[in-house]
């Protein structure tokens, strides 16, 4: 069975769960909402989560500052766009949202690559070996 456009995957799933195991569609989407929220929190702790039968997936960080310095480079080069007066007044407004779903996914991205630098990967501080 194929997936409709109307439907997101969630959706999705839900009611093709809810057919097969002849439960409600209520008691679907609060098991499968919880499923998501613990790994996208697991995912965010470790930087890894495994979905049994499904693999595991790691949070990339040298993926992450490579994706962070393009992100960079498109809001600087969106900028100087929109700081030229002579464009148009659509491009101005195609510009505009490009350069806000830049900025958004900076937002989201900055504190993942923040606590990599700060967390120095869960180890225990070391005890001072001149003592």
């Amino acid at each position: 069975m194929d997936k409709p456009q109307s439907l997101s995957i969630k959706d999705w799933l839900v009611r093709k769960l809810s057919v097969k195991m002849m439960l409600s569609e209520k008691l679907i989407d609060t098991v499968v909402t919880h499923q998501f929220s613990e790994a996208n929190i697991a995912l965010s702790v470790n930087h890894s989560v495994e979905i049994s039968g499904f693999g595991k997936f790691y949070f990339n960080n040298k993926k992450a500052h490579k994706t962070m310095e393009k992100l960079l480079s498109k809001e600087k080069m969106f900028q100087a766009i929109l700081d030229d007066l002579t464009i148009s007044e659509q491009k101005r407004i195609s510009t505009q949202n490009k350069l806000t779903n830049t900025i958004a996914a900076i937002i989201i991205l900055k504190p993942k690559l923040h606590e990599l630098l700060t967390d120095l990967r869960r180890m225990e501080e070391q005890p001072d070996s001149t003592i």
